[in-house]
């Protein structure tokens, strides 16, 4: 599969979280080009501040591995990772990222003061923006779009 492909998966978790009023993200696992894990925001169903879609996927990924290392893994996410997020990935040790649209409020990778400026120490994975980035753009336009007129 293509990073776009795995994309792909990560964009149907995020019309999962669509679907059940939580901001449309979604985030998949992949290991030896297979996907290990998937979610979706649950913050809203879990009650939970730390129920975005890749802690939630990190956490299966790691369940279904047994070891919080992911080392061999790729993750892919609609939206760029927040600063929880990408700490969770360095730790994990995840060794690359493919995201789909960056955030400009919460973004912890395209903003300049960023985790891996700050904290150096930091693992680092390789990291890729931009990947179905309108498909992305479209169904958070949708979402934030349906919030203002309700």
């Amino acid at each position: 599969m293509t990073s776009s492909k795995f994309m792909q998966e990560a964009i149907l978790q995020a019309k999962l979280a669509f679907e059940l009023d939580e901001v449309p993200v979604g985030a998949v696992i992949v290991l030896d080009n297979k996907v290990i894990a998937k979610s979706h925001n649950q913050n809203r169903t879990k009650k939970s501040a730390t129920a975005h879609a890749e802690m939630l996927a990190i956490n299966q990924a790691c369940s279904k591995l047994s070891t919080y290392r992911l080392d061999e893994c790729d993750l892919y996410v609609t939206l760029e990772p927040c600063l929880m997020c990408a700490t969770a990935i360095s730790i994990a040790k995840i060794s690359r990222v493919y995201y789909g649209l960056a955030d400009n409020k919460f973004g912890a990778y395209e903003n300049s003061d960023g985790i891996f400026t700050k904290y150096p120490s930091y693992f680092k994975p390789e990291i890729y923006s931009n990947i179905c980035e309108s498909e992305v753009l479209k169904i958070m336009q949708e979402f934030f779009s349906s919030k203002r007129s309700s």
